[in-house]
């Protein structure tokens, strides 16, 4: 709210250009020390000669942070929201004009914290395979991507949501194997338990008997050729009923797609590639397999075709690359997966910069951290997982009773709507709150706790503001004195649009999530220290708790997560 006119102010006194002070520019810890903090470490030591070109070297070089503070508060005229400057040791201290922040922050509307930033993105995320589970993983990933997606939104961006799919493959093989030898007489379903346990099956049986494996084998190569009627049908039937699987899921989740891309398109082009590759020297043959050599850049040997032609992963992620090229015109490709394949995909752009590909460097890879058990690893493998439908009615069943617990006249339609909101909440809220590259180990009491870092809280703190704006009513506004919790709160709510700036140029929601609770915090200090309703600031009070809300709302809207006016 005031934070460009502090950087306008340090842009002109410190000869530093705008997005040089915004990346050391800092919120100091209390309120007491500023709202705005610039480090003069950057001036004592300027980071290039063509910085210390700008600045006052005469000066600077010669001089300590704490004397490069007082030089730079003494020069800096105040004005236009900002009440004074301070050196405070090595840095400069601002302070904001709080009956301006009020007489701001008071007007906040529902657009609050908009960017008018232009481009069109695609966020690749998601990308569950067929015939097998979506399962907690598949959570974290497509909260992730769904979040930055209405992230860059909100900011301006448009975005592309794609999902990419597995549905062919050696696991898809396996399957179709098991269910052929061993579940034939079994009735087609598009149910997730289901789907996923044929495929553990698969993998338990082959564990026990390797000589099995040449079954598959054949099995995968007539599924590639397509040779084979009755196999083919049969993959095309359940491929479709995994897919149908999915539509609950991600209904629940709040996602829909605009691109859905799956392998099995991509695995002629992915060979024709490969083949290319090799003619051209880019790629090579070892042991009869098409390879991409990458040993000289550390990232390892890439293998593109195996020695009896059928087509990898990675051939099929470079005529991804082509596809989605060819398919829109975008400034930025973001690709969002399990960091376990980091290395693929640093695989991938190296292979696109030896390729020649121009537009290689619009492609990004944001990896997450895995999502566990208590005791350990989830495997679709062995079927030690969690799958998305048990999991959610595991977190639902104990939301239920906390609703049921908490307001015990509630009808039953009421009672499954609410837990079915705090449950999804809570879900996203312990999946969005840790950085994108931790991995998480989930723990159900604590993600449905209605006091500490949760999703019910948030929710709580929204429907608990919506309670006193039903209380209360609005006349003129009068901003009297202001207490130190009205202030801590102004503060607070001015900071968001900064927030979400950061959080989409660094692609991490957590940045909101933990905004959101610190935010959600100083508003409940607020609310047991001030009264509202029937005191002298009642209307004050009612549109800065109206503003609390507007971008509370936003930033859950942000995480996914559905707010309610009762709880």
């Amino acid at each position: 709210m005031f934070k460009d006119k502090v950087v306008e102010l340090l842009v002109k006194e410190s000869g530093l250009e705008k997005s040089e002070v915004e990346a050391v520019l800092e919120s100091p810890p209390s309120l007491e020390m500023g709202d705005y903090a610039f480090p003069c470490f950057v001036l004592s030591k300027p980071k290039s000669d063509e910085m210390w070109e700008r600045v006052e070297k005469d000066f600077f070089e010669k001089k300590s942070p704490v004397d490069i503070a007082k030089h730079l508060a003494g020069k800096i005229k105040v004005g236009e929201g900002i009440e004074s400057v301070r050196a405070v040791g090595p840095y400069v201290n601002f302070f904001i004009d709080k009956k301006e922040l009020a007489r701001k922050v008071i007007k906040i509307k529902s657009g609050y914290g908009k960017g008018k930033e232009s481009g069109k993105i695609m966020i690749e995320f998601s990308q569950p395979n067929t015939h097998k589970a979506f399962h907690v993983g598949h959570i974290r990933g497509t909260t992730l991507g769904e979040s930055l997606s209405r992230i860059y939104e909100f900011l301006g961006k448009k975005v592309v949501r794609a999902n990419y799919n597995g549905d062919t493959g050696m696991h898809i093989a396996k399957w179709i194997w098991c269910y052929l030898k061993y579940h034939s007489k079994e009735k087609l379903k598009d149910d997730e338990e289901w789907i996923a346990s044929i495929y553990v099956d698969a993998v338990k049986r082959l564990a026990k008997n390797e000589k099995l494996q040449k079954q598959v084998d054949e099995i995968n190569r007539k599924i590639e050729e397509k040779s084979d009627k009755s196999v083919n049908a049969l993959w095309k039937k359940t491929r479709g009923l995994s897919i149908k699987s999915w539509d609950k899921i991600y209904s629940e989740l709040g996602t829909k797609f605009d691109r859905h891309y799956f392998e099995s398109e991509m695995e002629m082009a992915g060979k024709s590639i490969a083949q290319e590759l090799l003619k051209k020297g880019v790629a090579e043959m070892s042991d009869e397999a098409i390879i991409m050599n990458l040993e000289k850049y550390k990232m390892g040997v890439w293998v593109l075709l195996r020695r009896d032609g059928t087509v990898l992963y990675s051939a099929k992620d470079l005529a991804l690359v082509e596809h989605k090229l060819n398919d829109s015109k975008l400034d930025e490709y973001i690709i969002i997966s399990g960091d376990e394949q980091n290395l693929h995909f640093r695989q991938l752009f190296k292979t696109l910069e030896l390729m020649g590909i121009e537009k290689r460097d619009e492609f990004k890879h944001l990896g997450f951290g895995m999502v566990r058990l208590p005791h350990g690893k989830m495997s679709s493998r062995t079927g030690d997982n969690i799958l998305y439908s048990n999991f959610k009615e595991g977190v639902t069943d104990f939301a239920r009773k906390g609703v049921l617990k908490k307001w015990k006249k509630l009808s039953k339609k009421e009672v499954e709507n609410r837990a079915l909101k705090i449950a999804i909440g809570s879900i996203k809220y312990s999946m969005l709150s840790q950085d994108p590259h931790k991995t998480i180990i989930f723990d159900k009491e604590k993600a449905l706790a209605f006091e500490g870092n949760s999703g019910v809280y948030l929710q709580y703190s929204y429907a608990r503001a919506s309670s006193i704006l039903k209380k209360g009513s609005v006349g003129k506004v009068k901003i009297g004195e202001l207490g130190k919790e009205e202030i801590a709160l102004m503060s607070k709510i001015s900071k968001f649009p900064e927030v979400v700036l950061v959080s989409g140029e660094r692609m991490n929601p957590s940045l909101i999530a933990n905004y959101c609770f610190e935010l959600a915090k100083v508003f409940n200090e607020f609310y047991h220290e001030c009264k509202v309703v029937g005191s002298d600031s009642e209307s004050f009070r009612l549109k800065l708790i109206e503003s609390f809300r507007v971008v509370l709302r936003n930033g859950l809207g942000l995480l996914g997560i559905e707010v309610m006016d009762e709880m």
